[in-house]
């Protein structure tokens, strides 16, 4: 047998036989309308992004984040608001059937339902058709949403009390007191907290510090209330009342 009969060799036209340089394709005879993707496609898309960056930088610097003060677990009348992209989700919970006993309904149920027909849309309208007048399912979809969640946010800032939420959150300088003294101990034990925070600086009911109160109306207030504070409020024993009133009227910004 001769070397090379009884061979044949055959060519696999996936393999180029001449390589070729990383050169991106002449599109020199679509001006105008496209070019190639790097660099010049992408170089635009980094400058465009390096521009907004830049700007969010420069808008975080001039206008910083309103923060609020340290969150306190003792102050029962702190009402807290999500940001503004929950907050059509936050209203959904206010009404009654997606609150309270249904609250299942309203966090889980509801949001699933719209979020999975969205995500569902283009299964169930397969039509070739771009415009969305030959779309009506998914245009229609789409629509609900986005009304829906305009509508509900909208209504959420309407009717948020931005005056209270801006007490509620305000940073405030704590009081400087001492926590051993006996008139604090009788401040924690009738509950004081719930109302007027652990720092006494507010919570449902005002601040009690620098209130110019003398210790005999601070005592009459705990019997007979003010404003927001019912009657009889106090439980304790009169000698006690002294101390916590002596211990409120001494409190100084």
């Amino acid at each position: 047998m001769h070397r090379g009969k009884g061979m044949k060799f055959v060519g696999d036209s996936r393999v180029s036989a001449v390589r070729k340089p990383n050169i991106p394709k002449d599109y020199s005879e679509y001006p105008g309308k496209t070019e190639a993707f790097w660099p010049n496609f992408l170089l635009k898309e980094w400058m465009v992004g390096a521009v907004f960056l830049v700007g969010y930088l420069c808008l975080t610097i001039a206008h910083p984040s309103p923060l609020e003060r340290i969150a306190d677990p003792t102050d029962t009348g702190y009402i807290p608001l999500p940001d503004w992209y929950f907050l059509f989700l936050y209203q959904l919970l206010k009404y009654t059937y997606a609150s309270g006993p249904y609250n299942v309904i309203g966090a889980l149920v509801i949001p699933g339902l719209a979020f999975g027909g969205l995500l569902l849309a283009p299964f169930i309208d397969r039509s070739p058709h771009r415009r969305p007048s030959k779309r009506p399912v998914a245009t229609g979809f789409m629509l609900l949403a986005l009304a829906a969640i305009v509508y509900l946010t909208w209504f959420s800032v309407a009717t948020h009390d931005w005056k209270k939420a801006e007490q509620q959150g305000k940073i405030v300088e704590p009081a400087k007191f001492d926590k051993s003294d006996p008139g604090y101990a009788v401040y924690q034990k009738q509950s004081c907290i719930g109302c007027h925070g652990k720092e006494l600086t507010g919570g449902i009911g005002p601040s009690l510090v620098g209130n110019g109160l003398k210790p005999e109306e601070i005592a009459q207030i705990a019997h007979k209330g003010k404003g927001s504070m019912p009657p009889n409020q106090y439980k304790g024993s009169e000698e006690d009342l002294k101390k916590l009133a002596t211990f409120i009227s001494s409190l100084k910004k």
